[in-house]
């Protein structure tokens, strides 16, 4: 476990089975558990019966297979590990045999679970020699000359970390045991498993472990049988799945005919943090028992691969066209509740104005309105390039849509002039009265057309601040509020690749590849962009990692530069993450006034900066708290 950063790293081992050879098969365990403890395991779990083989058939009518299970067992108490194994074996208890699981470590025995569920259909027939344990509760047993607490009313506590067991047949239930475990605290949850493979089993097998995840909120580490159980009538396989929240981090191969070890870190942080926005995760902590594990705590190297797109969509057609179909239903709606036939854009022939047209035409073409009721305006001002300049020309003219042209130098000038401004003096006024004149022009010309102001700002611009207020921050509507400037990019990619017109595909490539600028200052000498914005707040693709790490994760800021580090390792030094996250926490907590007067505009990733959504904040919160790390 790597306590600072909250990680746990977890093993599901699958050694070779020998069939009813319980001493061989504990010393394929014992070389396993010592791998997972090299690798830095705090838990290790073993597959479904592991110490005598699943596919014994009658053979657990035998009583030597039973005393071979207790000695075997004992066989790996006397080579004490420093981790936690959960191991698979049948346990008598009261005249009945239970299909359970153990968990050992430091050569005790620390609790014994008891399969709740037993299968008894299709290629299943456990019940010819397993009783259900799921009604036993409090109990205790003697196996190995050790008093052991016995019964599926247990939890056990490692390093602090709460973590249940349940059994292959559990998880397939209408109503999982580790349901109630996790909302009695554990963030982990281990199943041994002997699931045999079939036809198109496996993937209804990654849904379903996803999907309990997802429920659940936590760690799922699912161990199954494999070489070396019998294949008469059925083929095991050896299945190590690891998921966490819904999502699958780890998966060994299948159909490998060795022993293979699974290794993956659970975000157990991310796992608390999640359960405590969801204020429907009721408390069932009186349920169970919960039992304290004391092994040595080990350190580790992370295992573990750090997404640095973390608001890009792993299936990115599907989700560019879910992204659009959101902003387009949107804007819909509103356009139909007021009525209105008419829309005011500001064209720039940047990344955002460009998503944001595009959207409204696919919104007034799903409405079934005429595209001239789209007025896009350019408004030339002091750092308009003409790369530009003409990409939004021709974009406005290829889509067919109303096209005005104003230039805003002579207003700026005089607005100068009237405030009392040097326009040598290239400080915020002289930025900000140009994008406050570009905005009056475009409410004022939907008020003369009966129209309304699109508005054009992202995700990650709002987070940062980078908007005027009272200026470019303002619209009468936003489809663009909650998308960051990476899936911005990613969507004009989307619409560039997928439009039929060579010239708007062009074009839209060409914006792509422009450099991200608000054009407030003059350009360079060979009328380039001078202005360039990832110069002055930060890289994008920094600034959207973290804004997902602190607002979606809740991560504090020490994890979020050790997670950036391994993210974006050899394309950011550890001094340049460092330096950026401190100037999103920086601009993020002086910059909340804008965002609590932020137009309307639709959800579409995780993290919402609305006022009215996802992200409530006094406007005069410290963020030196944040900034001690």
């Amino acid at each position: 476990m790597n306590n600072r950063y909250g990680f746990v790293k977890v093993a599901a081992a699958t050694p070779l089975v020998k069939i009813a050879n319980c001493h061989a098969n504990a010393e394929a365990i014992d070389k396993m558990t010592a791998e997972a403890v090299q690798r830095g395991a705090s838990v290790v779990v073993f597959p479904e019966l592991s110490l005598t083989g699943y596919t014994c058939g009658d053979l657990f009518l035998q009583s030597r297979i039973i005393e071979a299970g207790d000695e075997a067992l004992a066989q790996l108490l006397a080579t004490p590990r420093p981790i936690v194994s959960i191991i698979g074996m049948p346990i008598y208890y009261k005249n009945n045999l239970y299909n359970c699981a153990v968990v050992i470590a430091n050569g005790k025995i620390h609790g014994i679970v008891p399969k709740s569920y037993i299968p008894n259909y299709s290629e299943f027939y456990e019940s010819r020699w397993f009783s259900e344990g799921r009604d036993i509760r409090n109990a205790e047993i003697t196996i190995c000359g050790q008093r052991v607490r016995f019964g599926t009313d247990l939890l056990f506590d490692v390093h602090g970390t709460r973590f249940g067991v349940e059994i292959c047949e559990d998880l397939w239930v209408p109503a999982p045991p580790s349901s109630d475990m996790a909302l009695a605290g554990a963030t982990l949850i281990f199943n041994l498993s002997a699931t045999p493979e079939i036809l198109g089993k496996h993937n209804y097998l990654r849904s379903l472990i996803k999907q309990q995840s997802a429920r659940a909120l936590c760690g799922y580490i699912y161990c199954s049988a494999g070489v070396g159980e019998s294949s008469t009538d059925l083929v095991f396989t050896g299945n190590g799945i690891i998921a966490e929240n819904g999502k699958i981090i780890a998966a060994r191969e299948r159909f490998v005919r060795e022993a293979r070890l699974t290794v993956a870190d659970i975000d157990v942080e991310h796992i608390f943090n999640e359960r405590r926005r969801h204020t429907s995760f009721i408390n069932l902590d009186n349920r169970f028992d919960v039992i304290k594990i004391d092994v040595a705590q080990p350190e580790s190297e992370l295992e573990r691969e750090i997404n640095p797109t973390p608001f890009l969509p792993a299936d990115m057609n599907e989700g560019c066209r879910e992204t659009f179909s959101i902003q387009t239903a949107g804007l819909a709606q509103r356009l139909s509740h007021i009525n209105c036939k008419t829309a005011v854009i500001g064209i720039s022939g940047g990344l955002d104005s460009t998503l944001a047209l595009l959207s409204t035409v696919a919104t007034f073409d799903m409405l079934g309105l005429d595209r001239k009721g789209i007025i896009g305006v350019t408004m030339p001002g002091f750092g308009t390039t003409d790369r530009t300049y003409q990409n939004a020309l021709v974009l406005m003219r290829e889509l067919g849509i109303s096209t005005r042209e104003i230039s805003i130098r002579k207003a700026c000038e005089q607005h100068f002039a009237d405030i009392g401004l040097d326009p040598n003096e290239r400080g915020a006024a002289y930025e900000n009265a140009q994008a406050r004149e570009r905005t009056q022009i475009l409410m004022d010309l939907a008020n003369k057309e009966n129209g309304i102001v699109i508005g054009t700002g992202d995700l990650s611009e709002a987070a940062l601040g980078w908007a005027t207020y009272n200026g470019d921050s303002m619209s009468m509507y936003n489809p663009n509020c909650s998308i960051p400037k990476t899936l911005v990019r990613k969507l004009v990619e989307w619409c560039a690749e997928n439009d039929q017109n060579k010239r708007v595909c062009a074009t839209l490539k060409d914006i792509v590849d422009t450099p991200v600028s608000p054009e407030l200052l003059p350009a360079d000498s060979e009328g380039n962009i001078a202005q360039k914005t990832e110069d002055l707040v930060g890289p994008y693709a920094l600034h959207d990692f973290f804004i997902y790490n602190f607002l979606r994760n809740g991560f504090s800021p020490a994890k979020i530069e050790y997670l950036a580090c391994r993210a974006f390792c050899g394309e950011f030094s550890k001094e340049e993450i460092s330096h950026w996250l401190k100037v999103f926490l920086r601009r993020f907590f002086s910059q909340q006034f804008k965002r609590s007067a932020s137009p309307d505009g639709p959800k579409v990733v995780s993290v919402s900066l609305s006022p009215r959504g996802d992200w409530r904040m006094p406007s005069d919160a410290s963020s030196d708290e944040w900034l001690r790390k």
